[in-house]
Protein backbone atom coordinates (compact mmCIF):
# COMPACT_ATOMS: atom_id res chain seq x y z
CA UNK A 1 0.00 0.00 0.00
CA UNK A 2 1.23 3.40 -1.00
CA UNK A 3 1.05 5.61 1.85
CA UNK A 4 -1.68 8.50 1.40
CA UNK A 5 -0.47 12.01 2.32
CA UNK A 6 -2.84 14.81 2.26
CA UNK A 7 -3.15 18.01 3.30
CA UNK A 8 -7.12 17.91 5.48
CA UNK A 9 -7.54 21.22 5.94
CA UNK A 10 -5.28 24.60 5.71
CA UNK A 11 -2.02 23.82 8.43
CA UNK A 12 -2.96 20.03 9.07
CA UNK A 13 -1.36 17.10 7.01
CA UNK A 14 -2.14 13.79 7.38
CA UNK A 15 -0.42 10.40 6.54
CA UNK A 16 -1.84 6.56 6.70
CA UNK A 17 0.63 3.51 5.78
CA UNK A 18 0.35 0.08 6.03
CA UNK A 19 2.85 -1.44 8.43
CA UNK A 20 3.75 -5.46 9.08
CA UNK A 21 2.93 -5.81 12.14
CA UNK A 22 2.47 -7.32 15.65
CA UNK A 23 0.38 -3.82 16.85
CA UNK A 24 2.96 -4.03 20.23
CA UNK A 25 6.15 -3.90 18.22
CA UNK A 26 4.63 -0.72 15.33
CA UNK A 27 3.82 0.85 19.37
CA UNK A 28 7.58 0.32 20.87
CA UNK A 29 8.87 1.67 17.33
CA UNK A 30 6.99 4.81 18.11
CA UNK A 31 7.66 4.94 21.37
CA UNK A 32 10.86 3.71 22.44
CA UNK A 33 13.77 5.82 22.00
CA UNK A 34 16.03 3.02 20.47
CA UNK A 35 13.88 2.30 18.20
CA UNK A 36 12.63 5.24 16.89
CA UNK A 37 15.71 6.68 16.32
CA UNK A 38 16.08 3.92 13.44
CA UNK A 39 13.46 6.05 11.53
CA UNK A 40 12.93 9.42 12.98
CA UNK A 41 14.13 10.82 15.92
CA UNK A 42 15.82 9.39 19.56
CA UNK A 43 14.86 10.75 22.68
CA UNK A 44 12.33 10.02 25.93
CA UNK A 45 8.65 10.25 25.89
CA UNK A 46 7.22 10.15 29.27
CA UNK A 47 4.43 8.14 28.39
CA UNK A 48 1.98 10.01 30.27
CA UNK A 49 -0.42 12.81 30.05
CA UNK A 50 1.30 16.01 30.44
CA UNK A 51 4.80 14.19 30.12
CA UNK A 52 7.53 15.64 28.44
CA UNK A 53 8.83 14.88 25.01
CA UNK A 54 11.86 15.08 23.61
CA UNK A 55 13.18 14.61 19.16
CA UNK A 56 17.08 14.15 18.92
CA UNK A 57 17.10 13.90 15.27
CA UNK A 58 19.94 12.72 13.43
CA UNK A 59 18.62 12.50 9.68
CA UNK A 60 21.95 11.40 8.40
CA UNK A 61 22.46 8.59 10.07
CA UNK A 62 18.86 7.10 8.97
CA UNK A 63 20.59 5.68 5.65
CA UNK A 64 23.55 4.76 3.95
CA UNK A 65 23.46 8.71 2.32
CA UNK A 66 25.18 11.09 4.45
CA UNK A 67 25.36 14.35 3.18
CA UNK A 68 22.06 16.59 3.64
CA UNK A 69 21.17 19.03 0.91
CA UNK A 70 22.45 22.78 1.62
CA UNK A 71 19.25 24.56 2.59
CA UNK A 72 19.05 21.56 5.75
CA UNK A 73 22.50 21.99 6.88
CA UNK A 74 22.00 26.26 7.51
CA UNK A 75 19.36 25.27 9.32
CA UNK A 76 21.09 22.66 11.04
CA UNK A 77 18.47 20.01 10.95
CA UNK A 78 20.05 17.87 9.32
CA UNK A 79 21.99 16.14 12.50
CA UNK A 80 21.85 17.94 16.25
CA UNK A 81 18.43 19.46 15.65
CA UNK A 82 16.12 18.88 19.45
CA UNK A 83 12.48 19.33 19.30
CA UNK A 84 10.45 19.02 22.83
CA UNK A 85 6.96 18.94 23.67
CA UNK A 86 4.29 17.29 26.18
CA UNK A 87 1.62 14.62 25.38
CA UNK A 88 -1.87 15.34 25.19
CA UNK A 89 -3.17 12.28 24.56
CA UNK A 90 -2.31 8.25 25.39
CA UNK A 91 -3.71 5.08 24.40
CA UNK A 92 -1.29 2.47 25.15
CA UNK A 93 -1.26 0.39 21.92
CA UNK A 94 -3.32 2.86 19.88
CA UNK A 95 -2.78 6.40 19.92
CA UNK A 96 -0.28 8.96 21.44
CA UNK A 97 -0.37 12.91 20.69
CA UNK A 98 2.59 15.06 21.74
CA UNK A 99 3.46 18.73 21.03
CA UNK A 100 5.80 19.39 18.99
CA UNK A 101 7.67 22.78 19.15
CA UNK A 102 9.05 23.73 15.53
CA UNK A 103 10.71 27.38 13.97
CA UNK A 104 9.23 28.45 17.54
CA UNK A 105 5.77 27.54 17.12
CA UNK A 106 3.95 24.47 18.56
CA UNK A 107 2.62 22.00 16.59
CA UNK A 108 1.08 18.90 17.48
CA UNK A 109 1.36 15.10 15.80
CA UNK A 110 -0.74 12.41 16.25
CA UNK A 111 -0.03 8.57 16.18
CA UNK A 112 -2.35 5.90 15.99
CA UNK A 113 -2.35 2.74 15.24
CA UNK A 114 -5.18 0.15 13.97
CA UNK A 115 -4.84 -4.00 13.66
CA UNK A 116 -5.44 -4.73 10.09
CA UNK A 117 -5.06 -8.59 9.85
CA UNK A 118 -1.29 -9.45 10.41
CA UNK A 119 -0.38 -5.83 9.99
CA UNK A 120 -0.92 -2.07 11.38
CA UNK A 121 -2.47 0.64 9.69
CA UNK A 122 -0.44 3.81 10.95
CA UNK A 123 -2.25 7.13 10.75
CA UNK A 124 -0.15 10.43 11.39
CA UNK A 125 -1.81 13.67 11.51
CA UNK A 126 0.18 16.64 12.06
CA UNK A 127 -1.49 20.10 13.06
CA UNK A 128 -0.83 23.98 12.98
CA UNK A 129 1.54 24.42 10.20
CA UNK A 130 2.44 27.14 9.45
CA UNK A 131 2.96 27.85 5.19
CA UNK A 132 3.00 25.88 2.23
CA UNK A 133 6.64 25.42 2.41
CA UNK A 134 6.53 24.14 6.00
CA UNK A 135 3.50 22.03 4.66
CA UNK A 136 4.82 20.64 1.90
CA UNK A 137 8.20 19.92 4.11
CA UNK A 138 6.63 18.43 6.81
CA UNK A 139 4.32 15.93 4.02
CA UNK A 140 7.72 14.50 2.44
CA UNK A 141 9.26 13.93 5.82
CA UNK A 142 6.02 11.79 7.16
CA UNK A 143 6.62 10.12 3.89
CA UNK A 144 9.98 9.11 3.97
CA UNK A 145 10.24 8.73 7.62
CA UNK A 146 7.42 6.20 7.66
CA UNK A 147 9.07 4.38 4.61
CA UNK A 148 12.30 3.92 6.45
CA UNK A 149 10.68 2.38 9.26
CA UNK A 150 8.41 0.37 6.95
CA UNK A 151 11.88 -0.88 5.21
CA UNK A 152 13.19 -1.31 9.46
CA UNK A 153 10.42 -3.95 10.06
CA UNK A 154 10.70 -5.56 7.10
CA UNK A 155 14.74 -6.00 7.42
CA UNK A 156 15.35 -4.01 4.45
CA UNK A 157 18.09 -1.59 3.81
CA UNK A 158 16.76 1.98 4.57
CA UNK A 159 15.83 4.45 1.86
CA UNK A 160 17.82 7.48 0.63
CA UNK A 161 16.21 10.02 3.15
CA UNK A 162 17.62 13.40 1.99
CA UNK A 163 17.38 12.96 -2.04
CA UNK A 164 13.78 10.39 -1.38
CA UNK A 165 12.99 13.92 0.79
CA UNK A 166 13.92 16.42 -1.66
CA UNK A 167 11.52 14.50 -4.04
CA UNK A 168 8.70 14.17 -2.17
CA UNK A 169 9.11 17.73 -0.59
CA UNK A 170 8.68 18.93 -4.13
CA UNK A 171 5.78 16.46 -5.79
CA UNK A 172 4.04 17.69 -2.28
CA UNK A 173 4.76 21.39 -3.01
CA UNK A 174 3.38 21.06 -6.41
CA UNK A 175 -0.02 19.94 -5.13
CA UNK A 176 -0.39 22.30 -2.64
Amino acid sequence: MKPAVTLVEPGTVRLERLLPGPLERVWAYITESDKRAKWLAAGEFDLRLGGKIRLEFDNSSLSCEKAAPEKYRERQISKGHISEGVVTRLEPMHALAHTWIWNGAETEVTYELAPKGKDVLLVIVHRRLQGRELQASVMGGWDVHTGILDDVLRGLEPRPFWSTHARLEREYGATL
